[in-house]
């Protein structure tokens, strides 16, 4: 006679249930990354590209030739409108049929990461009621593949690693939207350094959530020779009071810690989002210090902007522009530089990879 079979107790129906959502975070997190073992040596990057404008900025990109393109935010402009996501959806269409934004995607290697205005609203976090959908959209847009990891959790972040040993380049790409705390309102709209914001320093507020802080760490684990940390909105820059990681102090000094903490490679941070082009540059911790080139726009320029921040390396740019690096591998040294509308560099300056 064949015994009934046993019925389980609920205490290990929870404890089963409960490996198994664990092991569904842990995949989530995972600091994976996609590989491609052929070295870099020329990549551009920009942001702010409007598909309602003119983008002869292109052809200076494609003439450049870049191996590999950084879309680093404002792909496109399509802020909700009514609660509704079609004016996303209509400027992710306007952007595909655009001969300029097809020029850019011809790059032989391309990646992207939203800011403010393709993730649906200005200035936004992570209190957007629709971020999910425009999440979608952003997904579908660039074609990311089903096995991508941002297709089963929360967030656009996103790790490469290019080159073989001795040559390899990490980009990280940060989400500073989905996550991303309210910000402190400016008590003195428009004055100087206080336009739009003020810091924040409550230690409840987040600029990327506790997954993404996770992954990150685990990301910077991966050795590298040359690291690209890519944030849609400017990391060191102290002398504004627009969006910045400045406005959450806190997570600004988290970050530097971990930057600090994962060894001596060579580490740059481009940013976008400000519609004007600099060099900046942070004590990071002993002698060494973080570069940041802030590459912003590539077609809707903000020619009257006069700024002076402290961590500021000469001038800014107030043109159309995109950001170059070139890495010198047999010199070790890798140039970073800022280029206007004909492919010209206006500002420029270089790391030696072995300092």
């Amino acid at each position: 006679m064949t015994p009934p079979p046993q019925s389980r107790s609920p205490s290990r129906s929870r404890t089963a249930l409960t490996a198994v959502l664990f092991a569904l975070f842990l995949a989530a997190c995972a600091p994976t990354a996609t590989r491609d073992d052929a070295a870099l040596t020329r990549l551009a990057f920009g942001s702010c590209l409007d598909q309602r404008k003119p983008q002869p900025i292109a052809r200076a990109v494609e003439a450049y030739r870049p191996e590999l393109f950084v879309f680093l935010g404002d792909n496109v402009y399509g802020d909700v409108e009514d609660g509704r996501s079609d004016n996303l959806v209509g400027a992710y269409r306007a952007q595909a049929d655009q001969a300029g934004f097809a020029r850019l995607r011809a790059t032989p290697r391309v990646l992207a990461v939203w800011d403010d205005h393709d993730f649906g609203v200005n200035d936004g976090g992570g209190d957007f009621a629709l971020k999910r959908q425009a999440e979608a959209l952003f997904l579908d847009f660039w074609e990311i593949a089903p096995s991508d990891p941002r297709r089963a959790r929360a967030g656009l972040y996103a790790s490469y690693v290019f080159g073989p040993p001795g040559r390899r380049v990490q980009v990280i790409l940060l989400d500073t939207r989905y996550f991303r705390s309210p910000l402190r309102p400016t008590d003195e709209r428009g004055a100087k350094g206080k336009e739009r914001y003020l810091p924040d320093d409550s230690p409840d507020k987040t600029m990327l959530g506790a997954a993404q802080w996770q992954w990150l760490e685990a990301a910077l684990e991966a050795p590298a020779d040359l690291r690209l940390i890519g944030s849609s909105i400017q990391v060191a820059a102290d002398g504004h009071g627009f969006e910045r990681w400045g406005n959450l102090p806190r997570e600004r000094a988290r970050l530097y810690r971990l930057l600090a903490a994962a060894g001596d490679t060579p580490t740059i941070v481009i940013s976008g989002d400000r519609h004007f082009a600099g060099l900046y540059r942070v004590p990071l911790d002993g002698e060494r210090r973080l570069l940041e080139v802030t590459a912003s726009s590539l077609n809707r320029p903000f020619r009257k902007a006069d700024e002076q921040d402290p961590n500021q390396i000469g001038e800014i740019y107030t043109g159309e522009n995109f950001g170059t690096i070139e890495i010198d591998w047999p010199g070790r040294r890798a140039t970073v530089a800022i280029r206007d509308l004909d492919g010209r560099p206006v500002r420029e300056q270089t790391l030696a990879l072995d300092d």
